[in-house]
């Protein structure tokens, strides 16, 4: 995917401003289980998932909480973290070998003063959209599973039924359940 494309997600950006962005993001490669965000550390940076999927989760006395699932395509950041700059509460680490291109909030910013434009990046920097829409309308789990495939349809194609069940917030025999009657 190239620059111009990425950056049509956001909004409208001219040429100019799109090798802009390139002389201000990294580009990163990492492994399988390679953490891009531990917890308690300050999220400096959003990242745009070129391949390869990332888990954000909480850490529980039994089991890790998961928190979100990200795939290619989509921009990732702790958002708490990020917009408020206080020690994450969660961590982001990579499901399989994965690329993704960093902005730092610093370069963010740079980018905003020297052009207007990127100020669209505002606009996703609240992202919990999908997640809010399942808590707020609550969903039973087939409709929650139904909601997701509608969103991230290629959730199941590469997350294990537990990690999505958590996502969920319901049992993995639950999910099990209901992905045999959809």
């Amino acid at each position: 995917m190239t620059t111009k494309e990425i950056l049509r997600s956001i909004g409208q950006f001219t040429d100019d401003q799109a090798k802009l962005f390139d002389e201000h993001i990294i580009n990163r490669s990492l492994g399988k289980n390679d953490t891009l965000l531990c917890e308690n550390e300050i999220c400096s940076a959003l990242y745009y998932i070129k391949s390869g999927a990332f888990f954000q989760y909480q850490n529980l006395e039994t089991d890790a909480n998961i928190i979100d699932l990200h795939l290619p395509g989509e921009w990732m950041f702790n958002q708490q973290s990020l917009t408020e700059q206080n020690p994450s509460s969660s961590t982001i680490k990579a499901f399989l070998k994965s690329e993704v291109l960093e902005l730092s909030l610093r370069n963010l910013h740079d980018l905003m003063t020297k052009s207007q434009s990127f100020l669209q990046f505002g606009k996703f920097l609240n992202q919990s959209k999908i997640k809010s829409f399942m808590y707020d309308h609550s969903l039973n789990p087939t409709e929650k599973y139904n909601f997701i495939i509608g969103a991230k349809p290629e959730l199941t194609k590469v997350f294990p039924v537990k990690m999505i069940a958590s996502y969920l917030k319901i049992a993995p025999e639950t999910l099990s359940r209901v992905r045999a009657t959809v």
